[in-house]
């Protein structure tokens, strides 16, 4: 296929376009196009086409042609939605990379990288804007047709849409009945968007005359003291700033909302409101008001000379070390020379602690995109990112996806956290490794940022891939936390335990309460209790659609599943045996807290995990309570290892670090080590050591010892030791295949069938296939095939080329029917 500016053509010349259609499917699909919509077709841009009997999708022209598809009639594309292209070049490009590195199709990298607002397809819902007051006045006949039927019923998806004004080509009038703000659009409309509203205001004209200012003053003086000082407080504002809201003058005057509702309704002030951007409404120019210490200006010239001969460079910086400020330091030069700069966390919850720190030195050159944003707001980021109104975005993995035009510098901070990794649906991808390629495509730079780099970011410094740079104290000499292990066994000898708490925990965090300063508790597991158990008969509820007990959740009331959502009541009778002797097994982040705020009852406790932070502005309440000194006690899940920052958080404890340290992974050493060093270096920040608390049955345990020695190289030179001789990572590349079918036996052949097929082409590179620890998830039975390769690139490209024959040769024999295969190339 040929692109559109290659081709010549007049107006009657027949035109095909190759779209990327939003579904699983191996190639992409050829339409023909109208000779009216000729000149209108370029790569990038949005049509509407019908695929399948009557189904209805938006679609992506990857290619522009004058040959007809061979093998079937081409359909015309019904429409083109967009004046110029939403996707570029270079994405196209990266998208197709995506679905082959990761063994997926073109359609699924779509799926994940496109707002759905950008994808309308038949089985789209369509509901009113409730926020948004219509003229219906002003509507188009179609439009108005639309907007009544929404309100007689709230919510109607693209097809019943075609049905009512008897057509296909409907998306171009929901496009824009969606940029007026009439309608929202989403897949999911249990997220409903409400457009930021602010109330302006302004003086009356005739005020503008200082004449009648001066006879107003002292009416209002006299009458209404406190109308009197917002009006003041207006005249002040108004010299400095071009638009004044409601609560600005409202913080600025100290008058109440009272107040300035009667100078409106006295028509002194006029009041306009207006729908305001969410994403950021700051345009002052970025501060610069903070210095670097001499170790840091040594390690930043560091890392820009060893970008003069790597693309990418390894930061390893002890935790509170100030790598953030060496971020902003190269974010500004590359701000100054005119290039943008992805910046990559690899959690929302770091997202929302740390842009506020950001904007104060980039203002209005920042953009924030994650998945918290509803749809509205994710569009309004990519259309501001093509639009190169923003300098610098930080987000979380899906952010690789946006429309860069000119990327300098991407920072990965955490580069090790296993978040960056996208579990389910495809594309599989790892956002570090994707912006690594997504840097290489850009002729741009790449710093990975970790105070516990993976493993296999650190093979790669080491055999001199790429550039490494290492910034080993504290900022501003302060020490690494205390760190003391508990054995919970010889407290439990002693009696001392109370409850899950060892005393020395409990007396520093007394200690700690006492000082006024604040504690964060870690308990890698959320609910009450993950284990329901009948002391008679030994009987425990399980999932009906999976493999796993249910998580007693105190504040429901309820079983909860953490792997479909399944709830079910608790019962108060074994439904096996018929005793009421049920007892409740572990404990989780919910029971921590519970048993706290009965030990230690004048505390502030929170906490922060899956279940406490569901909502939007959730998250970031915890964390602004946190900062202004409203909780003591602060209890969670990995959440509260990533990132945090604040001053008076002086004690880490660790509730039990054996729930990391014994789990059946190649992985587990690493990532306790990582866990327990992250968690730990939130303490002691700014000026204080503090003191770290590690809860243990095996005191002794080696990695424990490496945390406290903070010796990462030895943990790296003993575990590489293993992995070399068991040909794990980073010595060989895994793909993992899991079979999934709702029929165990079928699954049996299936998964043989497969690994066997898979065998004759890489032997005893196949391993498998077998159980995974979760056997059943969502009522599907799953088998795993691991297959090992040696690093270099041409044989995992082979390999990866013959997998995708295997799996497609198997889809198309009988045996195939009703399996799920999901390819997951360097697992996690």
């Amino acid at each position: 296929m040929l692109e559109f500016a290659d081709i010549q053509h007049t107006d009657r010349e027949t035109l095909f376009v190759e779209v990327i259609l939003p579904l699983a499917i191996s190639k992409n699909y050829t339409y023909r196009v109208p000779f009216s919509l000729n000149d209108s077709v370029f790569i990038g841009k949005r049509v509407v086409v019908q695929f399948g009997k009557s189904k209805l999708y938006t679609a992506i022209i990857a290619a522009v042609g004058n040959q007809a598809p061979e093998k079937y009639e081409a359909k015309y594309l019904l429409d083109i939605l967009d004046d110029r292209p939403v996707v570029t070049g270079r994405q196209l490009r990266f998208w197709q990379w995506l679905a082959d590195y990761y063994l997926c199709n073109m359609g699924e990298v779509m799926n994940a990288a496109l707002p759905s607002a950008l994808k309308l397809a038949s089985e789209t819902k369509i509901e009113l804007n409730k926020d948004f007051q219509v003229d219906k006045s002003t509507l188009h006949d179609k439009e108005f047709l639309i907007t009544e039927a929404l309100e007689i019923q709230n919510e109607l998806t693209v097809g019943d849409i075609v049905k009512l004004l008897g057509q296909k080509t409907v998306m171009p009038i929901l496009k824009s009945m969606f940029e007026k703000n009439i309608i929202n659009i989403s897949e999911e409309v249990s997220e409903r968007y409400k457009p930021r509203k602010r109330t302006f205001l302004t003086l009356n004209p005739i005020y503008n005359d200082p004449d009648n200012l001066r006879e107003l003053f002292p009416i209002l003086e006299k009458r209404a003291p406190k109308q009197a000082d917002a009006l003041l407080a207006y005249i002040k504002l108004a010299r400095t700033q071009k638009t004044i809201s409601k609560n600005e003058l409202i913080e600025e005057s100290g008058a109440g909302d009272a107040s300035i509702r009667s100078l409106i309704e006295k028509e002194i002030l006029v009041a306009e409101e207006k729908n305001v951007s969410r994403l950021y409404f700051d345009e002052d120019e970025f501060s610069d008001n903070f210095q670097l210490s001499d170790t840091q200006e040594q390690v930043l010239n560091d890392i820009k000379q060893q970008f003069s001969e790597k693309d990418v460079v390894l930061l390893h910086g002890v935790t509170s070390s100030g790598k953030t400020q060496l971020y902003i330091r190269l974010i500004e030069d590359m701000i100054n020379s005119g290039k943008q700069v992805l910046y990559l966390l690899p959690e929302i919850a770091l997202t929302t602690h740390i842009i506020e720190r950001l904007r104060q030195y980039f203002g209005g050159n920042i953009g924030v995109y994650h998945s918290r944003f509803n749809d509205n707001e994710r569009v309004e980021v990519w259309q501001k990112v093509l639009n190169h109104e923003y300098k610098v975005i930080l987000g979380a993995r899906s952010s690789v996806f946006l429309p860069f035009a000119d990327l300098g510098l991407i920072i990965v901070d955490e580069e090790h956290e296993t978040s960056y990794k996208q579990f389910d649906p495809a594309p599989r991808y790892n956002a570090r490794d994707a912006a690594i390629y997504l840097g290489n495509m850009y002729q741009g730079k790449v710093l990975l940022g970790s105070a516990t780099p993976s493993f296999e970011s650190y093979y790669n410094a080491r055999t001199h891939k790429y550039g490494f740079a290492e910034l080993a104290e504290r900022f501003g000499g302060v020490e690494l936390p205390k760190t003391e292990v508990v054995s919970i066994t010889e407290e439990l000898k002693k009696k001392t335990m109370q409850s899950h708490f060892t005393s020395v925990l409990m007396d520093d965090i007394k200690t700690a309460l006492a000082n006024k300063e604040q504690v964060i508790l870690f308990q890698n597991r959320r609910g009450y209790a993950p284990l329901m158990m009948c002391k008679v008969c030994a009987y425990t509820p399980k999932c009906v659609n999976c493999d796993v007990s249910l998580t007693f959740h105190k504040s429901s009331g309820k079983l909860h599943c953490h792997y479909c959502g399944y709830k079910e009541e608790a019962p108060s009778i074994c439904p096996a045996c018929g005793s009421t002797h049920l007892e409740y097994k572990g404990f989780g982040t919910e029971k921590v807290e519970d048993e706290l705020s009965m030990l230690l009852p004048g505390a502030r406790i929170a906490r922060m995990d899956l279940d406490t932070t569901r909502s939007r502005n959730s998250l970031q309440n915890i964390l602004n309570d946190l900062e202004e000194k409203k909780i003591d006690i602060l209890v969670g899940t990995q959440m509260v290892a990533k990132g945090l920052d604040f001053s008076d958080v002086t004690v880490i404890g660790i509730i039990n670090a054996d729930s990391l340290l014994k789990y059946p992974d190649y992985h587990a050493n690493e990532r306790s080590f990582q866990m327990l060093a992250q968690v730990s270096g939130r303490a002691g920040r700014r000026g204080k050591q503090g003191k770290v608390v590690i809860q243990t049955y095996d005191p002794n345990h080696r990695v424990i010892r490496q945390v406290i020695e903070n010796d990462y190289k030895d943990l790296y030179f003993t575990e590489m030791e293993e992995r070399k001789s068991f040909k794990y990572p980073p010595f060989y590349r895994i793909i993992n295949l899991d079979v999934k079918h709702k029929s165990q036996d079928i699954l049996y052949n299936q998964a043989e069938y497969l690994a066997t097929e898979l065998r004759k082409n890489f032997g005893d590179r196949v391993i498998g296939p077998e159980y995974p620890l979760i056997s059943r998830i969502r009522n599907y039975y799953i088998k795993s095939i691991m297959l090992k390769f040696e690093r270099d690139v041409e044989s995992i490209n082979r390999a990866k080329a013959i997998i995708k024959d295997v799996i497609t040769q198997f889809q198309t024999t009988k045996l195939s029917k009703g399996a799920i295969i999901q390819a997951d190339v360097d697992p996690v």
